[in-house]
Formats: C-alpha cells, sequence, structure tokens
C-alpha cells in the first residue's frame, strides 16, 4: 500500500514540474519564421533566408550565391543588396563573402510597403543584378512575422540539400526543355573506316617480300613517300626484275643513241622525215617504258612506297614470303572519318527519310556523343532488304575525334524530325526504382520533392517526359542521385551548414 502511495506521490511531482514548463507560444514559433527567398540572373542563383523586414528594427539576410554555369559558390567578389521602397531604400555593401559562397547583410528598413531586393554583384566578369520582387515592410512586427509565416516554405515529404552539400558534388538544375521530338530509332553500327580514308598498296610485281628499313607492324605511323619493303625478283629464272629493269635500261639507251644520230643526220638530208619520225616514237616509248620502272624498281626489285600518310591497319604479308603481281600487301589508313553502318527493322521504313541526326554511345566507357560534336551526316539509307538479311542498312559519317574505334560497334540512336514539341529532361535526371521512374522537381534551392513521372523515348540523352512534370518546374539535372541518397539518411536540418 505504502508502495502505490509513493508511486502516485511520484506521478503527480512529475507532471507538476512538466506543466510548469510552458510549451511555446504561437508567437514564439512565428518570431522563428524565415523570408526564403529565391532569384536567378544570367549568371547566378541566389538563395537567401531573411528575418522579416519591419520598420526600425534590423533584419539579418544570409544569401548564398551560386554560379548558374557551373553551381560553385562565389568564392570572390563584392555584392551591394539594397531593399527598395518606393523612392526610397537601404543598402549594405560586403567585399568579400563571409563563407564561401555566403554573404551576410544587415538591413534596417526605414519605409513601409510593397518593396524589392537588388542584389549587385561585382566580380572581374563585371556587374550582375539579381532581383527579388514582392517584398514587404512592415510596420508592426506581429503582422511581419504572420507574413512571414504564411509565405513560409515546407513540405513534409520534401528532402532538404543544403547549398553547402550541393557545393561541394556535381550538381545542377534546370527547367525541363520544350523541343520537337520525333521518333527515335535504337540500333546498333558497326565502326568503319571512310573508303576516301584508307587506301590497299599491292604488289606491281612478283617477288620475295623484305623489309630493309626495319619492321612494320600494324598500327605504326607510316608517312607519305616513305619506304615500305621491297619485292626482290631478281634471283627468279622466269620473269625476273631485274633483268627487266636492265633491258628496259638497254632499250632506252639505245632507243635514245639513235634518235639523236638520226636528228643529226636529218640536217643534211642523209635520213628521212619518216624514218627521223619512227626513231623518235622508239625513242619515246623506250624511255615510258625505262622512267615507269626505274620509278618502281631498282635492278634487285621493286621498292614498295607509302601512297599516304596515316598508320598501318592491316598487314597481308610477312618477311620472305612469295607473292604475285597485284597481291595487296598491306591497309593504311588515315582514320579521320568513319563510317557507321546501322541495320533497323523494316517497319522503319516509312520514317527512314525524315532522319536528320542522331547520337552515339560508345560501349567501352558508356559515354554519348551527338551528330554535331562529331561532325555528322547522314550519307544514305537502303530501299530494299536482301535474300540473307531482311534488316535495312542505314549509313552515317562522323568524324574520329578518337573515342570511337574502327572495326568496333556502338550504340546509336537515330532521330527523325518533327514539328511535335515534347518535355524533355536529361537521362541523368531520371531515377528508376522498380520499374517506376521519378524526377526530384526544386521547392526552394535547398529544398526538393520526389516527383513520379511517365517517360517516353529517349536519343541517349534527353528522354521524353509523357506526364507528371510541367516546363515551369525547376528539377535536379545532374546529381539526383545524391538527392536520393541524402533521403535514404533520414531528413536534416533545413538549416544545417548555415550561418546565421
Amino acid at each position: 500500500m505504502k508502495n502505490i502511495t509513493l508511486f502516485f506521490c511520484l506521478s503527480a511531482l512529475i507532471w507538476s514540474c512538466t506543466s510548469s514548463k510552458n510549451p511555446k507560444t504561437d508567437d514564439e514559433h512565428l518570431h522563428e519564421a524565415k523570408l526564403q527567398l529565391t532569384a536567378y540572373s544570367g549568371l547566378f542563383e541566389v538563395f537567401a533566408e531573411a528575418d522579416p523586414f519591419v520598420v526600425g528594427k534590423k533584419s539579418a539576410i544570409l544569401a548564398h550565391f551560386t554560379w548558374i554555369e557551373d553551381f560553385k559558390p562565389l568564392e570572390n567578389g563584392a555584392v551591394t543588396v539594397s531593399l527598395i521602397t518606393g523612392a526610397k531604400g537601404v543598402r549594405q555593401t560586403l567585399n568579400e563573402p563571409t563563407r564561401k559562397g555566403i554573404y551576410s547583410f544587415l538591413l534596417q528598413p526605414e519605409t513601409e510597403g510593397r518593396s524589392k531586393l537588388i542584389f549587385s554583384v561585382t566580380t572581374q566578369r563585371g556587374e550582375e543584378q539579381i532581383v527579388v520582387s514582392d517584398i514587404m515592410v512592415f510596420t508592426d512586427e506581429h503582422d511581419a512575422e504572420h507574413d512571414a509565416a504564411a509565405r513560409e516554405i515546407a513540405s513534409s515529404t520534401a528532402v532538404v540539400f543544403t547549398k553547402e552539400q550541393s557545393w561541394k558534388v556535381n550538381f545542377a538544375t534546370a527547367f525541363p526543355a520544350v523541343e520537337p521530338f520525333g521518333e527515335v530509332i535504337k540500333t546498333t553500327a558497326q565502326v568503319q573506316s571512310s573508303q576516301g580514308d584508307e587506301m590497299i598498296v599491292s604488289a606491281k610485281t612478283s617477288g620475295i617480300v623484305a623489309f630493309t628499313g626495319g619492321s612494320i607492324l600494324e598500327g605504326n605511323n607510316v608517312l607519305s613517300g616513305q619506304k615500305l619493303l621491297t619485292i626482290y625478283g631478281n634471283e627468279f629464272a622466269d620473269n625476273n626484275s631485274s633483268v627487266r629493269f636492265a633491258e628496259a635500261k638497254n632499250n632506252f639507251e639505245n632507243a635514245k643513241a639513235n634518235y639523236e644520230r638520226s636528228v643529226e643526220l636529218a640536217k643534211d638530208k642523209i635520213v628521212s622525215e619518216k624514218d627521223l619520225h619512227k626513231a623518235k616514237n622508239h625513242y619515246d616509248n623506250s624511255k615510258a617504258i625505262f622512267e615507269n620502272l626505274n620509278k618502281n624498281f631498282n635492278p634487285t626489285g621493286q621498292m614498295v612506297i607509302c601512297p599516304l600518310s596515316g598508320f598501318v591497319k592491316q598487314m597481308f604479308v610477312q618477311n620472305g614470303q612469295y607473292i604475285e603481281a597485284g597481291q595487296p600487301l598491306m591497309i593504311i589508313s588515315q582514320n579521320k572519318t568513319l563510317v557507321l553502318i546501322a541495320e533497323v527493322q523494316q517497319k522503319y521504313i516509312p520514317v527512314l527519310g525524315a532522319i536528320k541526326t542522331a547520337n552515339i554511345r560508345t560501349v567501352h566507357d558508356n559515354q554519348t556523343y551527338t551528330f554535331e560534336e562529331l561532325n555528322g551526316k547522314i550519307l544514305s539509307y537502303g530501299r530494299s532488304a536482301s535474300s540473307d538479311n531482311y534488316l535495312i542498312p542505314v549509313n552515317l559519317s562522323i568524324d574520329n575525334k578518337g573515342c570511337i574505334v574502327p572495326g568496333g560497334f556502338v550504340e546509336i540512336y537515330l532521330k527523325t524530325m518533327t514539328n511535335v514539341r515534347a518535355i524533355t529532361v536529361p537521362n541523368e535526371a531520371l531515377l528508376e526504382e522498380q520499374g517506376n521512374y521519378f524526377v526530384f522537381v526544386q521547392i526552394t534551392p535547398e529544398l526538393f520533392d520526389k516527383r513520379e513521372v511517365r517517360p517516353g523515348a529517349t536519343d541517349g540523352l534527353r528522354t521524353e517526359i509523357l506526364n507528371g512534370l510541367s516546363s515551369t518546374e525547376r528539377i535536379v539535372t545532374i546529381g539526383a542521385i545524391l538527392i536520393k541518397l541524402a533521403q535514404s539518411t533520414g531528413t536534416l536540418d533545413a538549416h544545417s551548414g548555415h550561418v546565421h
């Protein structure tokens, strides 16, 4: 009985102590309300948290300045903030940030009414102004706090990702694009060198291959006019190149002597014009034969000269191998232009003529390139299918930037031209969970709402959004996965990392 009495006494004491601690009043909650201000210019994003503005009372403004080009903080520069009410205003200038990217201002309004904040940022690039409209200045502090509470942006389901966090990672936001987005044909394409960029070097005589100037290997760089190898034919009983060379040289020298003698005799009318013409014709023929052999041969055989600068793509012969005249020796490639040979299903025949561009994704590193980056062109497309292949070929050419290897395969997204406009987002903005797709919509630059969307076709870089997103909603375009990870760690303090 004593224990029961003691329990009730302790319970009453605890309740009494707890009751003596009065909960926060509505006024105390309102006093904590902050104005959350967001504005953009061509160069900057500004996100500021400010105390409600009251005439005669100082209001703190904590402003985060972010470069739009890379979404990194403003590290150097003077910023002037002006609170303009009608024709009057107050201002403050800070020549450097309080912390990297953060400027902490203190303004005391002098006039009530509808106002605007103007941030003037001066950097090495010049001066940039960012304007925040629809700011109210009150004479009564209680009214100002109520207005701030009514304007406060909050969401129980949104994810907090502070500016200090986003500055440390690869991150960006942007509006979805509204652009023509036609049918996309996804397929694979084989990569080949352009016909004009390759040449097969062939033997001009029969003989034995000898790499006298050093080894010529696949991948070696070669220059136009460089000696590649020699084909020796001076040891054969038949078709001996050295014998033919000596014979041509002797015939040429003999014809030259006869012609020169005939010219002198013709001056004295000893040789007729007919015989002189015959001697000249024999001389010209002998000269042409000798010069042709002399250009490509020496007394031991044929000297194989590189026809163009490039690299040895493929070798067909080995040192000491016997070859016949006309046999290919090697392929020299400049590798400047590549041809992509794609094959598509027959159902796409009606739209092949509307293909205007494409995106190419490499398999080895999952990088996607636009047609414009690679100076691409649509060369041709098939009008019929063959008996052994029922797919329709589509041929494209691109400049070789060193990222695509001839002989391999790439994924290609063939894009048709259309007048239909669609909302599209970068593929990196889309997140997939168990077959459903989401994007993170920006509520403030530090607060993001996870939104389910219905995607359509993709061209390898951007994806069409059929439902769930409007073109006026700013989304996370780079770093969406980081927002997801922040969500999985639990809700964070919206002001964590800030300096108030």
